[in-house]
């Protein structure tokens, strides 16, 4: 018997008149050194790393910054079905309703970061998200994925050994 997948979910509505802008995150082992990047081309564009952190934490901080910097509508376009899903699926309003607890009855990984990517989304209502598939030939997809590698890799040298303390960084990120 045949095993059916189940439908595409729509994306959300695309804000109207919104600009793309493209977010990924890297890291370099998980937890490892990492970097986050956002572009809306190739000359307005940024980045940025931490030195232990989790790829799933670079992909929402990704989103976060280009949420927060810049203004009008937007269009988060992310390979990351962890961020796109969160706001698709609606995700952030179980979390809220359960105080921030997943519904495994587990506190939400990330949450740092998800708070002000969800404060910022809520407060405007003029931003969607698109999931694109990674490392498939999208030309931003490509660039974001660059930037953020290469930030990671700059952070690599800066990396402290890992210790009970560092290696204590989730690398399982429960979803939902």
């Amino acid at each position: 018997m045949p095993v059916s997948k189940r439908p595409r979910r729509p994306d959300l509505p695309v804000p109207t008149d919104a600009r793309e802008v493209y977010t990924d995150g890297a890291c370099s082992g998980n937890p490892g050194p990492g970097g986050w990047a956002w572009a809306v081309d190739e000359n307005q564009f940024a980045s940025g790393a931490e030195p232990v952190t989790t790829n799933q934490r670079m992909e929402i901080r990704a989103a976060l910054e280009a949420v927060t910097f810049l203004d009008g509508p937007l269009l988060v376009v992310s390979d990351s079905t962890y961020v796109v899903n969160c706001f698709r699926d609606a995700w952030w309003r179980g979390w809220l309703a359960r105080g921030w607890v997943n519904s495994a009855k587990k506190p939400v990984a990330n949450r740092d970061l998800w708070e002000p990517l969800i404060e910022a989304v809520r407060s405007r209502a003029d931003i969607g998200f698109r999931w694109v598939k990674g490392h498939s030939g999208d030309r931003m997809n490509d660039f974001v994925d660059q930037l953020a590698v290469v930030a990671g890799k700059e952070q690599r040298n800066l990396a402290p050994a890992p210790t009970a303390a560092t290696s204590a960084v989730p690398a399982d990120d429960t979803l939902f």
